[in-house]
């Protein structure tokens, strides 16, 4: 029992308030891609993989498990990826009414991708901390792309339902994705330059490595926090969002 709450004390509480509001804006997505149109099934099923990743960095010990720790960074970008088409799914149905596929077949190519992935990880040798580190900036690198275009086609959804009562919901799901692209953006920005965390953990490692981030500490310090305080208001809104979505569907 002390050694559980001694980790519990190890947590951050960015990231557990963050997560929090990432699981309930999880939890409408899921009644949304269960109870609602299939047009909100790949949006929903997006949201909930994200707080999935989110989850994993709760526990202190995940580090200690590279494969996981890999995996985690994949599902985030699964996630994304989920999102952007649904988003795209939307906007077609808004100037058509036209929705191809149906839910089963969302949910098992998402499952499937997910396996697949899983798969790939186990195959292959244990990713090393640069890898785990590669796979991170891959994800950042497709969430600050797909933050962009998602931005874009939530403007275009936005033109063409703002009479209906659902269009200020879609102005929130703006004020998201500004957050994640500012929250994902600051980190990719520490990752280019190697002052991220997980790549000094790298180089303590490394004798032929010399960093210089002591040079620009206060850019890398200012992005961190920029980076924190975004990542913890994207949660905040997203769950807000959802909760306000749920209430216009009801």
């Amino acid at each position: 029992m002390e050694s559980f709450i001694e980790l519990l004390t190890q947590m951050n509480p960015f990231n557990l308030v963050q997560v929090l509001f990432w699981g309930l804006a999880g939890a409408i997505s899921f009644y949304f891609s269960i109870g609602n149109a299939r047009v909100w099934t790949s949006i929903s099923i997006g949201f909930f993989l994200i707080f999935l990743a989110q989850a994993y960095q709760l526990n202190p010990l995940a580090e200690s498990y590279p494969i996981l720790e890999a995996y985690h960074y994949i599902i985030g970008t699964v996630a994304i990826m989920t999102i952007s088409h649904g988003f795209l799914e939307y906007y077609v149905f808004c100037r058509t009414f036209e929705i191809s596929g149906n839910k089963i077949v969302v949910y098992l190519s998402t499952l499937a991708v997910l396996i697949a992935s899983a798969v790939f990880l186990y195959i292959n040798p244990t990713p090393s901390p640069n890898t785990i580190r590669n796979i991170s900036m891959i994800e950042n690198s497709i969430w600050v792309f797909l933050s962009v275009m998602n931005l874009e086609l939530i403007r275009k959804i936005y033109s063409v339902i703002k009479d209906s009562d659902i269009s200020k919901g879609f102005i929130a799901f703006g004020i998201v994705f500004v957050c994640i692209f500012i929250w994902k953006g600051s980190y990719l920005y520490l990752q280019i330059f190697q002052w991220d965390k997980d790549w000094q953990n790298i180089i303590a490692l490394m004798t032929d490595e010399v960093s210089n981030i002591d040079e620009y500490m206060g850019r890398v310090q200012f992005s961190q926090e920029v980076s924190r305080y975004a990542g913890l208001l994207s949660g905040v809104s997203v769950g807000a969002t959802f909760t306000y979505m749920y209430k216009l569907l009801k």
